[in-house]
């Protein structure tokens, strides 16, 4: 492919999801369902695992939502390109097939993804952008 294509969605909403999604991946199960104790008290275990009302996946849930239909489609679109479903040159048809299949249930999809940050920063870096770019500075 001579050409990168265009993206309906920025780089930094990509990263700024792909941040968030790093995050949920990083979960594990629930290991005390029923825990009454402080959380300080369990050496904040429960922070890393993957509870109902987990505030990082309602994060990226609205994250995804709030994204229109067209950066929703390119971002389905990137997940499955960083995995490898094509390549860059087959931009058009991913983008043409996550458009087909496209509905309102595309957050849900994409926290079904296991390693979908991982996908998403390679997708990133063959349309030449680096996550490190779009990380604040400590």
């Amino acid at each position: 492919m001579s050409t990168i294509p265009d993206l309906t969605i920025s780089s930094e909403k990509v990263a700024a999801v792909l941040t968030k999604a790093r995050q949920f991946d990083t979960k594990g199960p629930v290991t005390d369902p029923d825990s009454g104790s402080n959380a300080c008290d369990d050496s904040m275990i429960s922070v890393l695992e993957d509870h109902a009302d987990d505030p990082v996946q309602t994060e990226l849930v609205a994250l995804i939502r709030g994204l229109n239909e067209d950066e929703q489609i390119d971002l389905v679109a990137l997940a499955w390109l960083g995995r490898g479903d094509g390549s860059l040159d087959d931009w058009d048809e991913l983008r043409a097939e996550a458009a087909r299949a496209h509905n309102k249930r595309t957050a849900r999809y994409l926290l079904g993804i296991p390693l979908l940050g991982d996908y998403l920063e390679e997708a990133l870096s063959q349309f030449g952008h680096s996550i490190e770019e779009f990380e604040q500075p400590v």
